[in-house]
């Protein structure tokens, strides 16, 4: 009974999470990784069919194996998220037009760009074939 109530509260934390996640992708201010990341750890204890859903994903799901794996993101996703990043920032600053948002959504969005930056990169395997210098 105990593990059923721990599982239901863990479900339920992930799903409030990712709903979050969802609203963040809209709101540049939330952070939307840390979220998916967060319910992804509240899914792998509390569901782990949601947890292999969201690792299947196409949008999270390489997210959240390359923090599991520890192996980085990819260069390309880096570059993705940081686009729709300003893209997002650059509608929110065009829809407020307040000056101390504008302010304030451009140090957000240079931190997260950083933050990006100095994550890991994940390193794409070399087959022995391109850039081999073996002869």
């Amino acid at each position: 009974m105990n593990k059923n109530i721990k599982n239901i509260a863990l479900s339920t934390c992930g799903w409030l999470l990712l709903s979050l996640a969802f609203a963040a992708v809209f709101i540049p201010v939330l952070p939307t990784t840390p979220l998916v990341l967060l319910a992804a750890v509240c899914f792998s204890s509390g569901n782990p069919k949601m947890s292999q859903g969201l690792e299947k994903s196409y949008v999270f799901g390489p997210y959240i194996v390359a923090w599991r794996t520890k192996q980085g993101i990819s260069k390309e996703r880096k570059i993705a998220a940081i686009f729709v990043l300003w893209l997002m920032l650059l509608i929110s600053m065009v829809m407020v037009r307040k000056i101390w948002l504008v302010v304030f959504l451009t140090l957000v969005g240079i931190g997260v760009t950083i933050h990006l930056v100095m994550l890991k990169t994940a390193v794409k395997p070399n087959n022995g074939y391109e850039g081999s210098e073996e002869i």
